[in-house]
């Protein structure tokens, strides 16, 4: 048996790398995200007015269900990609190509199984390119610099979805098709950019011979052995439950035209607003909680006050049904997850449990980030029936403390990540 090395990694200069990640990855998400806390619940209100409530929890929950095959699939396979357009840029283009075209064929959707159709694969694919980025950091960045560039990352989602609002409440009168396309235009445009940037290309596949594999090494090759690394199953569950909590935002728009009475044009304006403000407060957490880590060599104590920060944030959507509140909420809540997102993309990119198996390690801990977008929407009708809406921030509150408790068996910088 022989098991796989990987050289001859073609490096991009880091300020280079830096910009074609934020430019590609941020244009991508711009086009995915606008229309996940947006557009998607209005072109559910358009198609199903009666029932958006619950169509709309279909159409997040499969869409979210592919996202979630998506990430660890596209892994895979890019790993595997070794051709000389590189194995990370090849799925960036065929992602983002594929993914946006599954938008605009959702912009032009009159049933409701057309929308999930096109929502689905635009998650897949878009995942598949999502893959492809993160997978970057640990192939060609040092360790002593990943946390900044991961904070650098988790930059990217708050400024893309901020932009995005941002165009949103410049459009007011436009139609839903025209701000569909404009999603999908730029969701090609950015990727295709970022591939001039970044630099990839052939690896050398290094096979080393190595004693027969028992079944169980086999089924680790698919998702690392919690006994023999258990710090990454740890982190997978951390990451999982603290998205839980923040995945109640998804509902933003349900909950705003539900339980406040808001118009589309309130609520558009609202959601907006809110987003932008929660997305400055994560940006700025994001880029210096990542900077802080590196200086510090610290990452456990900037994941645990993160994750409190949230749950006040939450607490607040429970319990004040006021506008005013839910702008101090939103914030709150992007301060703690912007640093949570940064720090934890860092300490996964050290705990990894193979060098060669990077994006497909990734993509499985990227899962944490898909998986609460399929659940949220699958229980909340569940949650709000038991106990309405503040119920369903208090249930996923709870997730958060959770999330808490299970970084405690996740080693620090400096500590020896033990392979049992």
């Amino acid at each position: 048996m022989t098991e796989s090395r990987i050289k001859g990694q073609v490096v991009t200069p880091l300020g280079r790398l830096t910009s074609g990640i934020m430019l590609g990855y941020g244009l991508m998400m711009l086009a995915l995200m606008t229309p996940a806390v947006l557009l998607l619940t209005f072109k559910m209100i358009e198609i199903d007015p009666q029932g958006y409530t619950s169509s709309y929890g279909l159409v997040a929950g499969v869409g979210a269900f592919f996202a979630l095959i998506g990430n660890p699939l596209g892994g895979a396979i890019s790993d595997r990609t070794n051709i000389a357009f590189g194995r990370r840029r090849t799925w960036i283009f065929i992602g983002a190509v594929i993914g946006s075209l599954a938008l605009l064929w959702v912009g032009m959707a009159t049933q409701v199984w057309q929308v999930v159709i096109g929502w689905s694969i635009a998650q897949l694919f878009f995942n598949f390119a999502m893959a492809a980025y993160t997978a970057l950091i640990p192939d060609q960045v040092k360790q002593e610099r990943q946390g900044t560039i991961s904070g650098l990352v988790g930059l990217i989602l708050p400024i893309a979805m901020a932009v995005g609002m941002v165009l949103m409440m410049l459009m007011p009168n436009a139609s839903s098709i025209t701000k569909w396309t404009m999603l999908s235009i730029l969701g090609i445009i950015g990727p295709v950019l970022s591939c001039f940037l970044i630099r990839d290309g052939k690896v050398e596949i290094e096979r080393v011979a190595k004693e027969k594999v028992p079944f169980g090494e086999k089924l680790s090759r698919i998702y690392p052995s919690p006994r023999k690394f258990p710090h990454f199953t740890w982190a997978l569950i951390s990451k999982f439950l603290l998205m839980m909590g923040y995945c109640s935002t998804l509902y933003l728009t349900v909950m705003l035209v539900n339980r406040m009475g808001f118009t589309e044009t309130q609520a558009t304006n609202s959601v907006g607003t809110i987003n932008i403000i929660s997305m400055l407060a994560m940006a700025l957490t994001s880029i210096f909680g990542g900077a802080l880590s590196d200086k510090y060599r610290k990452q456990k104590p900037f994941l645990y006050g993160s994750a409190f920060i949230m749950i006040i944030g939450i607490v607040m959507f429970a319990f004040i049904p006021n506008y005013i509140a839910f702008v101090i909420a939103a914030a709150i809540i992007g301060l703690g997850a912007g640093c949570f997102t940064a720090v934890d993309m860092a300490l996964v990119a050290r705990i990894l449990p193979r060098k060669e198996d990077s994006a497909k390690d990734f993509g499985l801990m990227n899962v944490a980030n898909a998986l609460p977008q399929s659940i949220v929407p699958a229980i909340a009708p569940v949650l709000l029936a038991i106990g309405g809406w503040s119920f369903f921030y208090i249930a996923l509150a709870v997730c958060v403390v959770l999330s808490m408790l299970a970084v405690k068996p996740l080693p620090e910088v400096g500590q020896k990540v033990e392979q049992r």
